[in-house]
Order: structure tokens, then sequence, then C-alpha cells
């Protein structure tokens, strides 16, 4: 078991890495809408958010020697399912054709009052 770090997006803020890597499998821990150069939400609109977080996976995946196109299954929490439909238009954006199995939920809270959070599980076979 690999820890997986990189500077291009936002540090753990607590006990755990950005992602763990095995032989063939790479663990995401929850993503946030922070800009890692500010170590601040990027914005307070879903939209701003979504995107922000999916520029942090595809830096972590990248560190871990993979991408978005490997990713088997995502996890979406969310502070409000009204947000859903702005925030399924951005996923699916990333996603284009390849369509990892999903949960989304609605969460009562979610850390520095973000919007949503995304983790991932990926492959690293090719």
């Amino acid at each position: 078991m690999n820890i997986v770090s990189t500077n291009n997006a936002p540090a753990a803020i607590g006990p755990y890495s950005q992602a763990v890597k095995t032989e063939n499998l790479v663990f995401l821990s929850g993503q946030l809408g922070v800009d890692p150069a500010t170590k601040k939400l990027a914005g307070e609109t879903i939209e701003t958010q979504t995107t922000q977080v999916f520029k942090n996976i595809s830096a972590v995946l990248a560190a871990a020697g993979t991408s978005l196109s490997s990713v088997v299954k995502t996890t979406v929490f969310l502070k409000s399912m009204d947000d859903f439909t702005k925030m399924n238009g951005i996923y699916e954006s990333n996603f284009s054709s390849h369509k990892p199995a999903r949960s989304t939920v609605q969460v009562a809270k979610l850390p520095l009052d973000s919007l949503i959070e995304i983790e991932c599980v990926a492959t690293t076979e090719k």
C-alpha cells in the first residue's frame, strides 16, 4: 500500500491521505472544491465547487499514475439535492462517455461548509 500525495490538490485536513494506491486500485479520499493555492473554497456556487473538485480529483489521480478515464466508482455528497442537476452536468462533462458506478447522497454538513464532496476508486490498469 502506497500513500499518494500531490501539491496540486488540497492537503488532507485531518489524519488521512489524499489517496492510497494498492497493486491495481487507487482509493481517493473525498475532495472538496478547495483551491490548493488559496486553501479556500473556489467559489460559492455548486458549479464552481464541482469544477474545482474535478480539478483536485484529476491532480490526485495523476499523482497516482492514472486518470478520470480509469475511475470505476464515485460517491457524491451534496449539501442539497437541489444542486443535483447542475452538479450532474459538470460531472457528465468530466466523464464524457465513460460512466463509472455512482452513489449520490444528501448530507447535513460538509467540511468548510462545502456544497459538494466527491470520493472515488480508480484502477491503475489500462
